[in-house]
């Protein structure tokens, strides 16, 4: 295996990184105040996106810096997963820059869900004007009822009468629900079989948002913050009816089809953690060595050096397991990384929160403020071990395969 990037993976990072260090950094400031001033209390209705992110996401796409994610030469360059994982990383770097370039979660998994095992009728209505960045969408899997690191627990349901499907049930964290681009929600849901295992219950179905029974009840704050203008809703399902058209794939895919989903995700979010975490380093090190006290730099005091080579160490060591998993997702699909993916999931986010809090330490007061990005990164890196999993899921993943390699059953 050989994780030097290609030399397309290559011109394109350096586009990247010449995209974001003329275009957005000079602007990312001014958008995240315009977003904190339409805040309204958090009245998700009267959220505004700053019409710089438009001009931006126009001029990314003329310059072919779009949708990078999606690994089809038709529709996009059709990168690899080990392609696209250090382009990831440097958009990590800017809370804009994900969808500047069309390459945000959760639209990414989504377009990817609607790419792989979408109808044709369901990528032109929904996948088309996704991938030019007309709109934006929505994934429903969370329960606020249930402890939901175990998908199993879902109470959500989705029962197919005639011709239409009918839908019930509460999420939350649903990213993006706040975004007044956001259109479509694709939503998971028990479809129960008795002929099928544990595995085929459920279903993934599509969801205009605006459907009768389709309800925001509220965002919810991350460490105080509503992560507008897209924020992460509560969002109630009440007798919801569309045709049975929208189900992906057929009812029962549910799990499959997320196992498909999370894997290249994970990846990107891994990457764009230590695109995160570079960038947390780099401000350590300039703080450190620019602010005195005690008639030294502050590096030079209290074993912060030893620190700052830890923080290479972790991120050296983050990075080649992720491209590790990425190349294997790449030979042998997720299924055949699954212990990889699960590895990094894990790794990554804890590598950021801690270069993160080592470096808001070095920074004092200003580390806790919004005048550098690190609390908002700390939030990031905390929500990540979360989201998509919780460490100690991935953890069980990786030690069942293990016990599996010595002949003993997962109980």
């Amino acid at each position: 295996m050989n994780f030097e990037p290609s030399e397309r993976s290559k011109n394109y990072r350096e586009r990247v990184q010449r995209f974001i260090r003329e275009h957005i950094q000079p602007v990312e400031a001014q958008y995240h105040a315009q977003v904190r001033a339409a805040l309204h209390d958090g009245d998700w209705r009267r959220w505004v996106v700053p019409p710089v992110m438009e001009e931006l996401k126009a001029r990314a796409r003329a310059e072919g810096l779009w949708n990078l994610f999606l690994p089809d030469e038709k529709l996009a360059p059709g990168l690899s997963t080990l392609e696209y994982a250090p382009i990831a990383e440097e958009m990590g770097r800017s809370f804009m820059a994900p969808e500047v370039f069309n390459c945000n979660a959760p639209d990414t998994g989504n377009m990817e869900v609607l790419w792989k095992y979408g109808t044709e009728e369901q990528k032109a209505r929904w996948l088309t004007p996704l991938l030019a960045g007309e709109i934006r969408s929505v994934f429903c899997m969370t329960e606020p009822d249930v402890a939901s690191s175990d998908a199993t627990n879902m109470q959500a349901t989705a029962v197919v009468e005639g011709d239409e499907v009918v839908l019930n049930g509460k999420k939350w964290w649903t990213t993006g629900l706040g975004n007044p681009k956001a259109k479509i929600a694709i939503f998971m849901a028990r479809t129960a079989d008795a002929a099928g295992d544990r595995h085929h219950q459920h279903s993934m179905v599509l969801v205009p948002l605006d459907t009768k029974g389709v309800e925001i009840q509220r965002m919810l704050q991350v460490y105080g913050d509503y992560d507008a203008p897209s924020g992460h809703g509560e969002v109630h399902f009440t007798n919801v009816r569309v045709p049975v058209s929208h189900i992906i794939a057929g009812p029962g895919r549910g799990f499959e089809i997320a196992q498909g989903r999370l894997g290249p995700g994970r990846i990107h979010h891994c990457m764009r953690c230590l695109g995160a975490a570079e960038q947390a380093l780099e401000l350590m090190i300039d703080r450190g060595m620019k602010r005195t006290a005690f008639g030294k730099p502050l590096l030079n005091l209290g074993g912060n050096r030893e620190r700052v080579a830890e923080a290479r160490i972790a991120i050296d060591q983050a990075r080649l397991l992720t491209l590790y998993a990425a190349w294997k997702l790449d030979e042998l699909g997720a299924l055949g990384a699954m212990s990889e993916i699960s590895a990094i999931k894990v790794a990554a986010p804890n590598v950021l929160q801690k270069v993160v809090d080592d470096a808001i330490q070095i920074h004092g007061g200003a580390g806790l403020s919004q005048d550098t990005p690190l609390s908002a990164f700390f939030a990031q890196a905390r929500t990540l071990r979360l989201a998509d999993g919780p460490d100690e899921v991935h953890k069980g993943v990786i030690a069942r395969i293990e016990l599996a390699k010595r002949g003993y059953s997962r109980h």
